[in-house]
């Protein structure tokens, strides 16, 4: 039986990890803190098939640690993994890529570019980067850890970057035939795409959220899954995992500042 000693970074990383368990070996991109300790953990918890790199070159048989790394430590190095094959695996849709928009829309469409009208915005961000070919042809899940209305925005998002289920944006109006939206975790639920018309999808409920709260901080309306239930907590398995061998440093402290607690029914 899970315990409650875990924080909201703990939750997170372990829900997202769920994002690979049936892929078997595909390329595990986790962009970011939060989906790299998620990819990492399912290679070494459920599912070992998983190819991973070291984020350089190379193939690696077991994920390297973040942040600073023990004296001595070596990656263990498997296969040679430079941008051509990388990009091999993905035309073929032999990835799936866990990224982190600062928008989302009602159709899962991304956004990591500006914030405010394009010609004047209110932010210039990373442009869209690799979003519009990963998400034409391979799996793509998503971590958004601030879950407000700015950032599953009503309309579209102020750029799409990563193609959704959106027919209007599609090319020549055809759906990509290997457009295939996962997982959404935030810092209040898991979502995902399988409502009525791939519609946004509460899956389930971090302990302490309500629907209504996920809902009213969600700029569009989303559908429930039958049989509703709260996230699972962290196995005492996968804590030692992530805390001894995935972040020993403890990067995930940093994620979600002044509100840690996993655990938030009290």
């Amino acid at each position: 039986m899970a315990g409650s000693n875990y924080t909201l970074a703990e939750l997170c990383i372990v829900a997202a990890a769920e994002a690979w368990r049936h892929d078997g070996e595909v390329l595990a991109s986790g962009i970011g803190p939060v989906p790299r300790m998620a990819a990492s953990l399912a290679k070494l918890t459920i599912n070992p098939a998983l190819l991973m790199t070291d984020a350089e070159a190379f193939l690696v048989a077991k994920p390297v640690p973040l942040g600073r790394r023990q004296d001595g430590y070596e990656p263990l190095i498997e296969g040679w993994m430079p941008y051509a094959r990388t990009f091999e695996l993905l035309w073929r849709g032999r990835r799936h890529a866990m990224v982190g928009p600062v928008q989302v829309d009602c159709y899962g469409q991304s956004n990591i570019s500006v914030v405010g009208d394009y010609r004047r915005p209110k932010a210039a961000l990373l442009g869209v980067r690799g979003f519009p070919g990963n998400t034409y042809h391979h799996p793509n899940s998503m971590f958004v850890p601030t879950h407000t209305t700015r950032a599953f925005v009503a309309g579209e998002v102020d750029m799409v970057g990563g193609i959704g289920y959106n027919p209007a944006r599609w090319p020549r109006g055809v759906m990509p035939p290997w457009l295939d939206l996962r997982l959404i975790v935030t810092e209040l639920c898991v979502m995902d795409f399988r409502g009525p018309a791939h519609q946004i999808r509460v899956r389930s409920l971090h302990p302490g959220t309500s629907f209504e709260q996920v809902q009213d901080n969600t700029g569009f309306p989303l559908a429930i899954a039958e049989g509703l239930g709260e996230t699972p907590a962290p196995t005492p398995e996968a804590l030692m995992v992530l805390r001894e061998v995935i972040d020993p440093n403890n990067v995930r402290a940093g994620v979600f500042k002044g509100r840690s607690a996993g655990e938030r029914r009290a």
